[in-house]
């Protein structure tokens, strides 16, 4: 009997009886992928039923379980995580190729061993290749064990077999079940094993992390739905390039997504990095124009972080705004503010902004440093070194208050800084500090205070 083929979007996961090149639900254009509709008798076979029979209970009645987090560590990582790994959650790590993915969960296995037996399975790498990347990392650990499969009906029996600690898939998109016949990677299969894995987890209290490859655009490969089973997101962050690395969380259903971890590659692996504020602010150059500090608030912790600003004529007819770090659609708007409200021709100007270290800004409170950073390059007039600046612009050219002031000077105190400009709202509201504070209410005011 002939089987059926039925196309599959790898966005949303859309099928289509026959190929299209735009998806009609998402909207995303050459994602429609072929696939071989499975057998009932396959089909069975995969049904995801749950043995137990549960009744429905007001929800005042539901017995109440204790968190208890169990740390990995790392630190950083157990930050991110919502302040450690809680038994039955689904972590799914997605970032660039060779950004460190791997690296971080060995380190991990290497300390959560000690507490009993892990499961490491790689589906990319021999278990000879595995120890190789551990001997260079330190890892050793009797009890972390190496699996080199791919087939998700063996992973699921050894884990039964040696009731792991701790499971790692790496990848997820390289495992692939018997009872799918698509190829591994498809929309499909990885579904289907990342829905075993998860009742995996959620049946037997086991903490799995499944590492996922990223498209060229930035998002985690495979269908959606996978970042909707699982409990935590994290995107590794980071230019292969620079030795820093930042951990971000997206998702956690256990904790904040805007926790973020710092990390420092290293020839061992992964060093934490304590206080990331003054690792962005090393190498500041002192009294150049276009360079502003700012607080930013990332989750509980406080980050000071330098943004540069370069400003020049264009030698083109239409003039560039790039932006590395800062959505660019945010600098459109303050470059539109400075010219209106502030009466700043910018118009005929490329204005390039970045924030260093490879850190990426994107609440509001960072909108006056970036400003000042456009203003001080065009006016080549640089901004005082020991002053710190945030606060939300508006588009009628007001400065805004900001959501927790306080760490935010205590971090700037801490790191040395002797003034500080803000929304002049914050001025009534303050406790007295160390620091000199200075308040505007619009634009016209800031730049005033710092010209």
């Amino acid at each position: 009997m002939r089987q059926k083929s039925v196309f599959t979007c790898s966005q949303c996961g859309a099928q289509s009886p026959k190929w299209l090149g735009k998806c009609p639900d998402c909207g995303a254009w050459n994602s429609m992928a072929e696939e071989r509709q499975a057998s009932p008798k396959a089909a069975q076979g995969r049904a995801m039923l749950s043995t137990a029979k549960n009744s429905p209970l007001p929800i005042s009645q539901v017995p109440p379980q204790a968190e208890v987090r169990r740390s990995c560590g790392i630190s950083e990582l157990d930050r991110v995580l919502g302040g450690g790994l809680v038994p039955g959650s689904l972590v799914l790590i997605g970032g660039d190729p060779g950004i460190g993915k791997s690296t971080l969960l060995l380190q991990a296995m290497q300390h959560l061993a000690g507490q009993g037996p892990v499961l490491y399975v790689s589906g990319e790498e021999s278990a000879a290749q595995t120890r190789l990347r551990g001997e260079r990392l330190g890892v050793d650990a009797p009890n972390l064990l190496v699996l080199a499969e791919n087939s998700l009906e063996e992973i699921v029996a050894q884990v039964e077999q040696h009731k792991p600690q701790a499971l790692v898939v790496d990848s997820i998109q390289t495992v692939w079940t018997q009872a799918l016949e698509s190829a591994p990677g498809s929309v499909s299969q990885v579904r289907e094993s990342a829905g075993r894995l998860m009742l995996l987890a959620k049946g037997s209290n086991l903490p799995v992390f499944l590492v996922g490859h990223v498209t060229k655009d930035g998002a985690l490969a495979g269908p959606r739905v996978l970042e909707h089973m699982v409990d935590t997101v994290l995107y590794f962050e980071g230019d292969r390039g620079h030795p820093y690395r930042i951990l971000r969380a997206v998702k956690n259903r256990f904790g904040s997504t805007n926790e973020i971890g710092v990390f420092e590659m290293k020839a061992g692996g992964l060093a934490e990095v304590a206080n990331p504020s003054e690792l962005f602010l090393a190498e500041r150059p002192l009294d150049a124009p276009g360079s502003v500090v700012t607080a930013s608030l990332e989750g509980s912790r406080t980050l000071l972080v330098e943004i540069q600003a370069l400003v020049t004529p264009s030698a083109y007819g239409t003039p560039r705004r790039t932006t590395i770090g800062i959505d660019s659609n945010r600098l459109a708007l303050l470059v539109a503010v400075l010219e209106k409200k502030a009466g700043l021709h910018l118009a005929g100007q490329d204005i390039f902004l970045n924030v260093a270290g490879g850190a990426r800004l994107s609440e509001p409170a960072a909108d006056l440093a970036i400003l000042l950073a456009v203003a001080s390059s065009h006016l080549d007039r640089p901004v005082d070194p020991q002053t710190v600046v945030f606060g939300e612009v508006g588009l009628a050219g007001e400065v805004r208050a900001v959501t927790q002031p306080e760490p935010r000077l205590a971090e700037a105190e801490k790191l040395g800084f002797k003034s500080c400009l803000l929304p002049a709202a914050h001025l009534k509201r303050l406790t007295p500090s160390a620091i000199g504070c200075q308040g505007a209410s619009s634009v016209q005011e800031a730049l005033q205070l710092l010209s």
